[in-house]
């Protein structure tokens, strides 16, 4: 029983993320270092040393997903871009509309996840940059410039420090799902439409992505199978 607690509580620190290796995180963590770095200085460059804050918080929370995990759909270029700078309009927008701090955060917020998502560029770091600016009401640098600079600059930065750091690792940046490989399966799309509409659930992880992890899990099973029996006895 002993055994059996002390287990759980160090399954409770395995990564939850499919695939996770020790190396993986570590390249992770470098790869952040770089791109963080990286920004800061060409934004440095870029913005001449003035007044401006070279670096906005929620580059951070970005870096952890271009670098740990680049295969995110959340993760992708037009997602960090796109989804950063409208949340920081946003958040601008709804500062000159809605006077109560409290609900220009809720508003704020609740309208970036909205925008975003229609406009197909959902990346979670744009919630704080939009709470952000909000927060920051009256004391943002730069004003109506915000979302391109430093919001605009540094988002795109971290993207093109991060495909130079993938490539250099040898990883896919912008990623792009690998085709699936036919294999017999019990599955077809429609059912698969069906299952992900049945659950109500939205993952973090691309449509082709799934397919064709699907097909390789079919795939090794079916060559699992022919192993079986062909190593079991015959009678």
């Amino acid at each position: 029983m002993i055994a059996a607690a002390a287990n759980a509580r160090v399954m409770l620190f395995r990564p939850i993320l499919a695939g996770a290796a020790l190396r993986d995180r570590l390249l992770a963590g470098v790869g952040a270092t770089f791109g963080i770095a990286l920004t800061g200085v060409l934004a440095a460059v870029l913005a001449g040393q003035g007044s401006l804050p070279l670096l906005v918080a929620p580059i951070g929370a970005s870096a952890v997903l271009v670098f740990a995990v680049p295969a995110s759909p959340l993760a992708q270029p037009w997602p960090v871009i796109g989804g950063n700078m409208l949340s920081a309009l946003l958040g601008l927008l709804v500062v000159q509309c809605v006077p109560a701090p409290v609900a220009a955060a809720a508003l704020a917020v609740g309208g970036a996840i909205v925008v975003m998502s229609l406009l197909r560029c959902l990346h979670p770091p744009g919630g704080a940059v939009a709470l952000g600016v909000v927060l920051a009401a009256g004391h943002l640098p730069n004003g109506w410039l915000y979302p391109w600079l430093p919001v605009g600059i540094d988002s795109a930065l971290l993207v093109f420090g991060a495909m130079l750091f993938h490539r250099l690792s040898r990883r896919a940046y912008p990623h792009r799902p690998a085709a699936a490989v036919p294999a017999p399966s019990p599955f077809a799309a429609e059912d698969m439409d069906a299952a992900l509409a049945e659950m109500h659930e939205s993952f973090d992880i691309a449509r082709a992505d799934l397919d064709a992890l699907l097909d390789a899990a079919a795939r090794h099973a079916a060559i699992r199978r022919e192993r079986s029996a062909r190593s079991s006895p015959r009678r």
